[in-house]
């Protein structure tokens, strides 16, 4: 298999990752609202820079690990299975919420730096893109491909699309579509990522061994 055709499932998946409801797209919004669209692009930036800084530590780690113990890789594999179907489980659970709007009153910045530095930080603790990038990516890079090489190339594929969709949704809070963050809202966005979550779950337990 080719990258060629690697990258529309892979980008669906960062996608679908990108869309869930989380600190990451609270702290989006809160930038929005408060340091304008500005702000939040540059906290956009930060967010996408962190998704880069993970899936390079995973491949200078990974490609070590993975090319001496296949008993590694497999433990890794089921505990990303494990984590998804549980993340996902979660998600369903906070649909019974009874306050279902996004919750904003997060940490926001109005200096462009700062900004940068809330979303870079924001990323790198976020157990989620941690997960992603040691127990997922590696399932898409082609066998014919290092191993390495090929999950720092889709990290910044996952960026690329991570920039896109919170872009749009800079572009549609900064024109005045308060919609976005009803409870309603969040609940369709919910139960789609939830879905994704658990066939994310599903693809990567099937998946082949490298």
């Amino acid at each position: 298999m080719s990258f060629v055709r690697v990258f529309p499932a892979f980008a669906l998946t960062a996608l679908i990752l990108a869309m869930v409801p989380g600190q990451g797209v609270a702290m989006v919004l809160r930038q929005c609202l408060v340091g304008g669209a500005r702000c939040a692009m540059a906290s956009v930036f930060g967010n996408a820079t962190g998704l880069i800084i993970w899936g390079t530590s995973a491949a200078v780690g990974l490609s070590q690990v993975f090319a001496h113990s296949q008993l590694a890789y497999n433990i890794l594999k089921f505990a990303g299975v494990a984590y998804l179907s549980f993340l996902a489980v979660l998600t369903l659970v906070s649909l019974r919420r009874s306050s279902g709007a996004f919750d904003t009153n997060t940490m926001a910045v109005t200096q462009t730096f700062a900004a940068y530095r809330l979303g870079l930080i924001t990323n790198l603790t976020n157990v989620k893109a941690a997960v992603f990038a040691v127990a997922f990516i590696p399932q898409f890079v082609p066998r014919s491909f290092p191993l390495g090489p090929g999950i720092v190339v889709l990290s910044f594929v996952q960026a690329v699309v991570s920039l896109a969709w919170y872009t749009g949704l800079v572009a549609a809070v900064h024109r005045g579509a308060p919609t976005l963050t009803r409870p309603t809202v969040r609940r369709v966005l919910t139960a789609i990522s939830a879905v994704g979550l658990l066939t994310l779950a599903l693809v990567l337990l099937l998946s082949s061994s490298r």
